[in-house]
């Protein structure tokens, strides 16, 4: 007679995964990838040599420094085209789309004015909508975001490390997801420490979860529907 065990922490994450051409760096992700070798990243992302990272990664946002991904050789396209006039060639997957929500106690911070910068320059100022959403196109390979919301005598700033998200099955994705949602944890760092522990019993309080500081499904889950993604 065998028993169920539930997996530990450590047994369910995974570790990088694929056997690609291209190591995944800290800030990747399939559209920045694409983009800067000339490719479409729906392409890269449904390649069959990619099957393995697709099915365990699942979202193309969320991939792990050390994970590796299959990038194909460019080909050429040719198009017939009339001479002496002018044509348009619209390049696919460009532009991305930053989506930020900011919320406090729980509630959406609406027709909250705010600034993008994005990668030192300055994008835009607007102000959020009744679900406190900021939604702006941004390009693919696009690194930082900084946001100044709120009156000019009491602003707020947060930074967005765009693509630097780990997976959910990672303590460190588990730990980004909690920071964001103003769990402290402490570090991130990979580590089930007490303070990481607390944090998840916090969350796990907040969602109506048993607050067992055990990371199970449930909870990641939880976390992925309260974080976005």
């Amino acid at each position: 007679m065998s028993t169920a065990t539930t997996p530990t922490a450590a047994q369910s994450q995974t570790g990088p995964v694929g056997h690609g051409n291209y190591e995944i760096q800290q800030g990747d992700c399939v559209e920045s990838i694409a983009y800067e070798h000339g490719l479409y990243w729906k392409t890269v992302w449904s390649d069959p040599q990619n099957a393995d990272l697709r099915s365990i990664r699942k979202d193309p946002n969320r991939l792990l420094p050390g994970d590796r991904i299959y990038l194909m050789e460019k080909t050429l396209k040719q198009v017939a085209a009339a001479t002496d006039q002018s044509h348009r060639f619209v390049m696919m997957g460009v532009p991305s789309r930053l989506h930020v929500v900011l919320m406090q106690g729980g509630k959406p911070r609406a027709n909250m004015p705010y600034t993008i910068n994005i990668d030192g320059k300055t994008i835009i100022s607007s102000t959020t909508n009744a679900q406190g959403e900021i939604k702006h196109p941004i390009l693919p390979n696009a690194r930082l975001a900084t946001i100044r919301f709120g009156p000019q005598n009491a602003q707020q700033e947060i930074r967005v490390a765009l693509g630097n998200m780990d997976p959910v099955t990672e303590i460190s994705g588990v730990q980004g997801r909690l920071k964001n949602l103003g769990f402290s944890c402490g570090a991130i760092d990979g580590q089930l420490s007490p303070s990481t522990v607390a944090a998840i019993r916090a969350f796990q309080d907040s969602a109506g979860l048993a607050p067992t500081g055990d990371l199970d499904q449930a909870t990641r889950d939880a976390l992925l529907q309260a974080h976005g993604s």
